[in-house]
């Protein structure tokens, strides 16, 4: 049975708004790293240290997503509602989810074919693949493209999350932030 559009959604689950914001932290801390990279002379610690912080958190949220495909799976939330609106939702979290999963395996890989580290808080990640320029030239491109695109899919969520919140004036931005008015 399919929800009415005019009946409010189940709430989230505490487990999935933390998780949810500590994703958007993490993805802006992620995208932050790679950015401000770019304003420190090459080779220096400040600009090393930005790309180190880069892989670990990109590699967190690779960690973290299933964490958080598990906990949705554990409190279904029912049907979705069965309008336009609805399956644009749907499918923009799908692909948040691809861009989550996909992003950090790409950067796993770019760093495996440059025959570089993979860092992750201690650790040193085995590679994926042996040591290949022309595969990771492809690879560089493909992360990067994804990410670019990345920004444009976090922010058509958040404008979809406004635009509910202050044009449509219904609960669903309330509905992962609680305390919002």
């Amino acid at each position: 049975m399919a929800l009415s559009p005019h009946l409010p959604a189940p709430p989230f689950s505490r487990l999935s708004i933390i998780m949810h914001w500590l994703m958007l932290a993490l993805l802006a801390a992620v995208y932050a790293c790679i950015e401000l990279r770019e304003f420190y002379p090459r080779g220096s610690d400040v600009r090393e240290g930005l790309k180190t912080w880069h892989f670990m958190l990109g590699l967190s949220v690779f960690v973290l997503v299933w964490v958080r495909l598990a906990a949705r799976a554990l409190s279904p939330r029912g049907p979705a509602p069965r309008t336009w609106s609805g399956a644009l939702a749907m499918i923009v979290h799908v692909a948040l989810y691809m861009l989550m999963i996909a992003m950090p395996v790409l950067g796993w890989l770019l760093l495996s074919a440059e025959g570089d580290a993979v860092p992750f808080f201690g650790l040193v990640l085995p590679p994926l693949v042996a040591p290949d320029a022309a595969l990771a030239e492809r690879i560089e491109d493909l992360h990067t493209t994804v990410g670019a695109a990345g920004y444009w899919l976090i922010g058509f969520h958040a404008a979809a999350a406004l635009f509910h919140h202050y044009v449509l004036r219904d609960p669903t931005l309330r509905r992962m932030a609680p305390g919002l008015p």
